[in-house]
């Protein structure tokens, strides 16, 4: 920390023709010795290099900061429904609370009733559970597992819905890892981001936490749903299928975009109006059917072909025990000649091989030219139109859930259409319209 510069202080850097204001932020473990790390009034956080600059503080320990231990906490509404809302971390709970002084990615049931008054509208009893406080990079096949038995036994408590705040980087990977983990859902279960931290004045958070509301009472099916923004406006929230989302923006507000599939719903603002759009889905179960199958395995991995790959990567892969392989080929489903060897190799080691496509949109068909039928004849397993983030977890989903299988049954387990990962049908309005009006 600069001399004379504390945490929690109020401070004026002044940098050639700029000043910046606002509060001393903890740093990371990465940044470098002379950045000061500040939120600025306007709620954004910023990293600046002082070498050079003129520090003054104005104010010393305006906010005091401080880390409280995971918690739980419960209010009660005037609604009918029973609610938690799991946080796991990520963007949607981050923020600085100046009245209690914490710096924490952390929210009480208090503070999420005050930020979304509608709660108290539709839920008889809303329980907060700070479950983690994690980057959702730093989320493991054994992290999803742990997740789906919690999630598991909150629903078998009689809940009507779990609402799971959870960074927007991976959310794809955990929404899928639930879709499989939770069987004959009874309710919804939503996954909601932001791409916009909560004490920004553009957040998006509330907006799609308040569309997960109208979900929970309205919504036909019981499905793993991501909850997001459908424009950069504040017209309506997006309900995608789990295991058919995915972030195709690092930073806009809509950037979550059912792929190869339609969104199953949209909640239209303002009147928080419900509307189904997909006519394809998973009808609530009973909740005398629900089952929990939540054990996954770290020995999946997921490589992404590129011209002029080692073919001996496949095999160092293989050598190094891992179960399967998921193999991100170009088009159709292809990677270069000089490989399918390799692939011939994992198959005679037991090793299941999966080609995805890394166009995103389409599916593939390995039929079609002669490098594509002998990765077929090597033992390669067409991945259809699934994700190949997806394939990744359902892989690592069989692997731990159902240890032991023989090849033929895993290959019909993994083409077995448990959360709807596959569709069938593909029409041209999956596929977006690219504005060319420049």
């Amino acid at each position: 920390m600069i001399s004379g510069v504390r945490v929690g202080d109020r401070v004026r850097i002044r940098k050639g023709p700029l000043i910046y204001e606002g509060v001393v932020l903890p740093k990371s473990e990465f940044s470098s010795e002379n950045v000061l790390v500040i939120k600025l009034d306007n709620g954004y956080n910023v990293g600046i290099d002082v070498s050079g600059a003129e520090v003054e503080v104005i104010e010393e320990n305006v906010v005091g900061f401080h880390e409280s231990g995971l918690s739980r906490s419960v209010v009660k509404g005037g609604g009918n429904l029973r609610i938690t809302f799991l946080s796991t971390g990520g963007t949607i709970v981050s923020k600085v609370d100046y009245e209690t002084g914490a710096v924490r990615p952390a929210i009480t049931a208090t503070e999420l009733l005050e930020a979304v008054p509608e709660f108290a509208d539709y839920a008889s009893e809303l329980a907060v559970i700070e479950y983690s406080r994690l980057f959702s990079e730093d989320l493991t096949p054994a992290y999803w597992a742990e997740l789906g038995s919690e999630v598991g036994r909150l629903i078998e408590s009689g809940v009507d819905g779990v609402l799971i705040a959870h960074g927007t980087d991976t959310m794809t990977y955990t929404a899928s890892a639930l879709a499989f983990a939770l069987r004959n859902l009874p309710v919804p279960v939503i996954l909601v981001g932001s791409q916009r931290s909560s004490d920004r004045p553009s957040s998006d958070s509330v907006l799609n936490m308040k569309a997960s509301l109208t979900i929970f009472k309205e919504a036909p099916f019981g499905e793993v749903v991501v909850c997001m923004h459908g424009t950069i406006s504040d017209d309506y929230v997006l309900a995608h299928r789990g295991v058919k989302v995915r972030k195709m923006h690092s930073s806009r507000r809509d950037a979550f975009q059912s792929i190869n599939d339609a969104p199953l719903a949209r909640v239209d603002f303002p009147g928080m109006r419900f509307k189904m759009l997909n006519p394809r889905f998973i009808a609530r179960g009973r909740r005398e059917d629900f089952q929990v199958v939540s054990k996954f395995s770290d020995r999946v991995v997921l490589l992404k072909f590129y011209p002029g790959m080692e073919c001996s990567i496949i095999d160092f892969l293989v050598d190094r025990g891992y179960r399967a392989i998921v193999i991100e080929g170009t088009g159709l489903g292809h990677i270069r000649n000089a490989c399918v060897d390799s692939v011939a190799r994992a198959t005679e080691e037991g090793v299941l091989t999966i080609v995805t496509t890394q166009t995103i949109f389409g599916r593939v068909n390995m039929n079609v030219y002669s490098t594509g039928r002998r990765l077929l004849k090597a033992g390669a397993i067409p991945g259809h139109d699934i994700l190949s983030e997806v394939a990744y977890v359902k892989l690592s989903w069989m692997l731990g859930s159902y240890p032991g299988l023989d090849r033929k049954d895993y290959v019909e387990l993994f083409h077995r259409n448990i959360a709807y990962e596959y569709n069938p049908i593909h029409k041209d309005s999956l596929f977006p319209v690219w504005s060319h009006e420049y």
